[in-house]
């Protein structure tokens, strides 16, 4: 188990964890409260903020660092607790966070993948490919996974892995190399097995490998080569986060088949197992409970679970209940930013789903329509909620604007109170679907 730390976060290894990401720096009570009621055998990660946040928010990886910390120190909190710097594209993004005391860092080498090669003909992945080092690795191969897919490694399907994710895993095994440098003092984990990369690397920081960002999913054998290409580079890969199948977009339930759903888990449970064990990490976690039990129960705990943009919305809901002018103000100025915002987003929502302010005179009313209530729908059918898409996707442009981020800032400010019960009740919800997998 990993050792308790008063003074920060810790790596945590292989056990189930749970990323609060933070992007206002006041929601850690909060996130707290819900994990200390029904979190049971959950690791909590409290600070947790990528590159692009930090800058679409104006703060730095220190300020992430210390918000967390000094909030956990205040209420007592002397469990063992993680930091997971996220969506790491550079070293310098790598350096910054390191040096503010980050023990997990999520790699994302989008930039240097091929999404368009999903959908290339054979004669266009022909044109792109060249043979990567690793070819004569699987080529031929057949891969029998216990207790799960056998895996055929045959030409064609490893060249079009080769031209979607050939310089992306370069890209990784380059920037693993700089966390394991910048982490070489941090301890690893203690319950790792010692024949885990993460026992033998020349560093203490954990990783995690994130390949989510396409339109189609993560093919079996896409993922096995990406693991087993890291873990043969010496890399600390203590989680991946592949492409799963369905539909995960920001702020909204999972839409998709369950049950094809568990069924894809279990086979990605099953490569993390044989080629590590590592954990597999769902991205854009927030509000997907009506997945989260098939994916506690296909990992059998083994989990990363990652959230960021629901505290923000939580944050939201208490000024529409407690200052609504200024919610008011908040829908309109999203409304116009929305469009140049949500770019960097999968995200369905358009200003012409949900109605401007001015035509809903219900102040409550607005607030459904645009934060939404936990719906009661058949399992599987998920929900969709544009206009709490439309208020995630602009938060950065509400929190840095002089006049309503300041606003903002105070409305929560005064109320503090409300913001943890709101959060302790949202997280409670997502925890408790968690753990109903686990015990189930």
């Amino acid at each position: 188990m990993p050792q308790p730390s008063e003074n920060g976060p810790t790596p945590l290894g292989l056990e189930p964890t749970f990323g609060f990401g933070d992007r206002l720096g006041s929601a850690t009570p909060g996130h707290l409260a819900a994990l200390t009621r029904v979190g049971g055998p959950i690791r909590g990660v409290f600070a947790q903020q990528s590159i692009r946040e930090m800058d679409r928010t104006a703060r730095t990886p220190h300020q992430v660092m210390r918000a967390a910390a000094s909030a956990l120190d205040a209420a007592g909190y002397h469990a063992p607790w993680g930091a997971d710097a996220d969506h790491l594209k550079t070293p310098a993004d790598v350096e910054a966070t390191a040096a503010a005391g980050f023990t997990f860092f999520t790699l994302d080498p989008s930039d240097h993948v091929d999404p368009s090669a999903d959908d290339d003909t054979p004669e266009q992945i022909d044109a792109k490919y060249q043979p990567p080092p690793w070819l004569d690795d699987y080529l031929g191969r057949t891969v029998d996974i216990p207790d799960g897919p056998t895996i055929a490694f045959d030409e064609p399907t490893l060249k079009r892995a080769a031209v979607k994710y050939g310089r992306a895993i370069a890209h990784a095994l380059d920037l693993a190399g700089v966390i394991q440098q910048a982490t070489r003092h941090t301890p690893a984990p203690p319950d790792n097995p010692p024949d885990t990369p993460a026992a033998t690397s020349g560093g203490g920081g954990e990783i995690e490998i994130s390949v989510d960002e396409t339109e189609q999913p993560t093919t079996l054998a896409e993922h096995f080569v990406i693991a087993d290409q890291l873990r043969r580079g010496g890399v600390n890969l203590v989680s991946l986060a592949p492409r799963f199948v369905g539909e995960l977009e920001k702020g909204v339930d999972y839409l998709g088949d369950l049950a094809a759903l568990e069924a894809s888990l279990r086979d990605h449970a099953a490569i993390a197992e044989y080629l590590g064990p590592y954990k597999l990490s769902l991205h854009s976690g927030s509000d997907k409970l009506s997945m989260y039990p098939a994916f506690a129960r296909a990992t059998r705990g083994r989990f990363h679970v990652k959230t960021a943009g629901t505290s923000y919305l939580e944050a939201l809901r208490v000024v529409a209940r407690h200052a609504p002018p200024l919610f008011r103000r908040i829908v309109t100025f999203s409304r116009d930013r929305y469009d140049q915002d949500r770019a960097t987003y999968h995200v369905h929502a358009t200003t012409d789903s949900a109605p401007p302010e001015s035509d809903v005179r219900s102040d409550h009313d607005l607030e459904g329509l645009y934060l939404g209530h936990w719906p009661d729908v058949p399992e599987g059918e998920g929900y969709a909620q544009p206009g709490r898409q439309i208020l995630h996707c602009t938060f950065g442009s509400v929190v840095t604007d002089p006049d309503l981020g300041l606003a903002f800032r105070a409305c929560l400010d005064k109320h503090p109170d409300t913001y943890r019960d709101l959060l302790d009740d949202h997280f409670g919800r997502h925890l408790q679907a968690l753990r109903s997998g686990m015990n189930g």
